[in-house]
């Protein structure tokens, strides 16, 4: 309105640029970052085991340079693809026959927890024994991370869908395939999101066990191969790559994703605004 005159609250003006989403999600980097840069420039550890950031990004200008990192990348997150992919065509389909078959259930509940117990490392000496040393290893453990928790979010996610709905559809007349497509399916999409989101967040740790144990390639491989030459700044990019490479896919696809199948579905009265 012409002539009024706008208060702001002492020292909102300087907190306005800490409120972007940019500062939301670089700030805490900030203090790791500078007490990184600290202990270098203090030499607290010796070189040989020890580098700074501006080591790490000359490290890393000089990979993408030569095409290495740019490879590397290309690889782990082919990988990450096929065995994602798969991981969700098997992983959702039996999530919800063992749901929703008493007799599926019978027959498959005692092997899912017996496997879902073996760790998909403890895999890797006979899948290179069976695939060697090739993408189908890599893989296999992808999927073979994936599939046992999303199932577990699958059942759980059915069963949590009120029986109330269910009675009252078949009250109505909806068939078996109706009453699937458009009460359980809804109900159980809140719980299958997050299954979604921790089962992807399983094969990715199990894309770098693997491309460390097994792979010739990707940047698991580089970690290990700059350790056995004494690359440490490396051996730090790579776990930069990781980091960031995991943030960005959750923080732009997964969360989202997860968020707006909550609200959409309505399971919960309120989402975590700020998650």
């Amino acid at each position: 309105m012409a002539g009024q005159t706008i208060l702001t609250k002492p020292g909102g003006r300087w907190r306005r640029p800490l409120r972007t989403p940019a500062a939301r999600t670089l700030g805490p980097f900030v203090p790791v970052v500078a007490l990184w840069w600290l202990l270098d420039a203090l030499g607290v550890f010796p070189e040989a085991f020890f580098v700074g950031p501006a080591d790490v990004v000359a490290e890393a200008a000089d990979l993408i340079r030569k095409g290495v990192l740019p490879g590397y990348l290309t690889d782990s997150l082919t990988r990450l693809g096929y065995g994602v992919l798969f991981g969700l065509l098997i992983g959702l389909p039996m999530g919800f026959l063992v749901a929703m078959s008493a007799r599926a259930r019978r027959l498959f509940w005692p092997l899912l927890l017996f496997f879902q117990a073996i760790a998909d490392i403890a895999w890797l000496p006979i899948i290179v024994v069976w695939f060697g040393f090739s993408l189908t290893a890599v893989v296999f453990v992808i999927v073979y991370t994936i599939v046992f928790p999303l199932m577990l979010s699958v059942v759980a996610g059915v069963e949590q869908t009120p029986a109330e709905l269910v009675r009252a559809a078949r009250s109505l007349g909806a068939g078996r395939v109706r009453v699937f497509f458009e009460v359980i399916l809804p109900g159980s999409l809140p719980a299958v999101a997050s299954g979604v989101r921790t089962g992807l967040g399983y094969g990715w740790r199990a894309l770098v066990a693997a491309e460390i144990i097994i792979g010739t390639s990707g940047i698991g491989f580089m970690m290990f191969d700059a350790r056995r030459v004494g690359e440490v700044g490396e051996v730090f990019l790579g776990m930069i790559v990781l980091g960031v490479l995991w943030y960005a896919l959750d923080a732009l696809i997964l969360a989202p994703f997860e968020r707006a199948t909550v609200e959409r579905w309505g399971m919960v009265r309120q989402v975590e605004a700020k998650r």
